[in-house]
């Protein structure tokens, strides 16, 4: 029988520059799986923690970054076939400050602030792709809007 898991969080970090948001990409370093792909941070839900906790967690050991503010956006299963398990992707928006600096985790070899139809070209997994366009129409006004009592997790 195929298990499903709530196990991983998808973390789309973003920054506001001007009237417009930037997307960080991380490029996967040299003896890590997908070695040189470009993704979003991304990481597995430890035994006893929420999903958001885990989202805050991942930045910060991935990037170096605290968030200011976190959105929760969707829930995108994949298919883990060595395992045959369906996982399910939690999957957040995370607001950093506009100023702070990127410090990259041992799995990632570079980072990059690019716009929302860049980051999109850019993602090697196509989740990614489907994902940072449902942000960028949810965030388009700088935050949620009318549903952001629903969809703020954390943040001042």
């Amino acid at each position: 029988m195929t298990a499903v898991e709530p196990g991983v969080v998808d973390v789309y970090v973003l920054r506001r520059v001007r009237d417009d948001w930037q997307v960080l990409v991380l490029q996967r370093g040299p003896n890590t799986r997908c070695t040189d792909s470009w993704e979003t941070v991304h990481g597995r839900v430890e035994a006893g923690e929420r999903p958001e906790e885990a989202a805050r967690r991942e930045v910060l050991e991935e990037t170096g970054l605290e968030i200011e503010r976190l959105y929760s956006i969707t829930v995108q299963p994949f298919y883990l076939h060595k395992l045959g398990t369906i996982m399910l992707a939690v999957v957040f928006a995370a607001i950093a400050d506009t100023g702070a600096s990127v410090s990259l985790g041992p799995e990632h070899r570079a980072s990059e602030w690019l716009s929302v139809p860049d980051a999109i070209a850019r993602y090697n997994w196509p989740r990614s792709r489907v994902a940072l366009p449902e942000i960028a129409f949810v965030l388009r006004t700088g935050d949620a809007g009318v549903v952001e009592d629903v969809l703020r997790v954390t943040g001042g």
